[in-house]
């Protein structure tokens, strides 16, 4: 026997007797079931749970009609019924009436009146009568042509009488109600299960839930400890700062008197003479705060603070990227591209001071430092300890990537860059598009083009800092990162682009004097 489900009737059906709603009541929970069943349900459990969630309520609910589900569920009766094929009675000759009874032995549908007889009549009132149905083929046993009465459990099909003693004869055979109700205790064990399970993966995530919480608040506490940190650091700069004005108010003082006495005797009485120190010297006083310093950035402030320093120590009107600029390159170093870690379709001048893309590879050594994949290529000297300063023209060019890599880092094969990988770069895309390669990106955005990058890079104190020389501001730094291995320049002039970017990547002279 075949049957359909329409969806929406489903929904509206009790959990615990598994048929659609009766006066319908809602738990806490908001699970809902006909009050009958959850009554029932309630009167045999030692506490009163809901049988889906098993949220457990201290205090047993007070059930009401849900008088809007029971609407709902009216109307969907309705529906139903009206999607139901009619069924007509196989008596009534002229005006069919409507059957509302079939019965499975004589194997036909009667309206009220036809059905008078199978009421009264002896013989007949044994007939096995059922909801009007057209198919009534499916409840007939098709061998015997009896109703099918049984089920048998050995064959798991329905039988009828005579197949009991034929056929089926000593197996195992139930009614069709029994069969039933045995079906919707194991559906109910089954349901039990399945719902104790989604309780079980709701209780993870909420688990879950609760540790990222955790983490959340620690990670908010960490970061407030280290604000707080960061705010007193700043906060004894600007003292520092303030105490360095005022001496250096009182240098002016000095400087300017024209009482030359007064002017040795104020020099020797502050101490000026002795303590004087030298921009260099100054800086190290500075690089104590590293010690106590959580994030890499202060350890910026510090270096503008110097820098800061410089300006009023020479009572200049620079600015103060001007001021680091100039400080960072006094670390020039004289840098030359390496031939034997060029791409083979990469082509270098021959002071090794310029490279371009070329249209085809070049016949060249295959050797394990060069790279074979992505068009790259590194400095000729590495180094491990210290500072260095190199400029790079970058003009004329749409696309370019600039920085330093690890001594280890991949040369064969696919390799991201960031410093995961032993890269610290800078690129630039599409004319325009900036980013630092920091694992995630970050966008950058720059006032002006630069024409010439310069790059600075402290091994010590973990900074890789890229500044536009031209208009002397910053672009971007790397900070607080820890260098374990030699450090290479690294340059990439990329595609030439079809000639849009065949301009070379020039390794300039420092122009301390710019």
């Amino acid at each position: 026997m075949s049957s359909s489900s329409d969806p929406m009737t489903e929904e509206l059906k009790c959990s615990i007797c598994l048929d659609v709603l009766n006066d319908p009541v809602t738990a806490p929970c908001g699970h809902n079931f006909c009050m009958i069943c959850l009554n029932t349900h309630w009167d045999k459990s030692q506490d009163c749970s809901c049988p889906n969630c098993k949220e457990t309520f201290e205090k047993r609910p007070e059930l009401k009609i849900n008088t809007t589900l029971r609407e709902v569920v009216h109307q969907q009766n309705k529906k139903t019924e009206e999607k139901q094929p009619e069924v007509f009675c196989d008596i009534c000759d002229e005006v069919k009436l409507k059957a509302v009874k079939s019965c499975l032995v004589c194997q036909s549908s009667y309206c009220k009146t036809h059905l008078e007889s199978h009421l009264t009549v002896t013989g007949l009132q044994k007939h096995k009568l059922i909801d009007p149905v057209n198919n009534l083929q499916d409840y007939i046993c098709q061998k015997h042509e009896r109703p099918l009465e049984l089920f048998c459990r050995d064959d798991q099909t329905c039988v009828c009488l005579i197949c009991t003693v034929t056929d089926h004869k000593n197996h195992n055979t139930v009614t069709l109600e029994e069969e039933s109700k045995e079906n919707k205790i194991e559906l109910l064990k089954t349901q039990t299960d399945v719902q104790q399970k989604i309780q079980e993966k709701i209780k993870k995530i909420q688990d879950i839930k609760h540790s990222a919480e955790l983490r959340r608040l620690e990670l908010l506490k960490k970061q407030k400890a280290a604000e707080k940190q960061d705010e007193d650091l700043i906060k004894d700069l600007e003292q520092e700062i303030t105490e360095l004005k005022r001496r250096n108010s009182e240098l002016e003082k000095i400087t300017n008197t024209e009482d030359h006495l007064h002017q040795i005797q104020l020099i020797h009485l502050k101490g000026f003479r002795h303590q004087q120190k030298s921009p260099p010297e100054l800086f190290k006083d500075f690089s104590i705060y590293k010690l106590d310093v959580h994030v890499g950035s202060v350890l910026l402030i510090c270096l503008f603070v110097f820098c800061y320093l410089i300006m009023e120590a020479y009572n200049t009107t620079m600015t103060l990227g001007e001021a680091e600029l100039k400080w960072m390159q006094q670390y020039a170093v004289d840098v030359t591209l390496d031939p034997d870690t060029a791409n083979p379709y990469l082509i270098l001048s021959d002071d090794n001071k310029q490279v371009r893309h070329g249209d085809m590879s070049r016949d060249v050594p295959s050797n394990p430092k060069r790279f074979d994949m992505y068009l790259n290529v590194l400095g000729k000297e590495g180094f491990s300890t210290g500072r260095l300063y190199y400029d790079v023209q970058v003009k004329g060019k749409n696309c370019w990537v600039l920085g330093v890599a690890s001594e280890s880092v991949n040369r064969k094969g696919k390799s991201t860059r960031t410093p995961a990988n032993g890269f610290w770069t800078v690129t630039m895309r599409n004319d325009n598009e900036y980013k630092a390669q920091a694992d995630p990106d970050v966008s950058l955005s720059l006032k002006v083009i630069p024409q010439k990058v310069g790059v600075f890079v402290d091994y010590d104190e973990g900074f890789v800092i890229f500044y536009d020389v031209e208009s002397t501001s910053h672009i971007y730094s790397f900070t607080n990162q820890s260098f374990n291995e030699k450090l290479y320049p690294y340059f990439s002039p990329c595609n030439n682009d079809k000639g849009k970017n065949s301009a070379p990547l020039i390794i300039t002279p420092v122009n301390n004097n710019q």
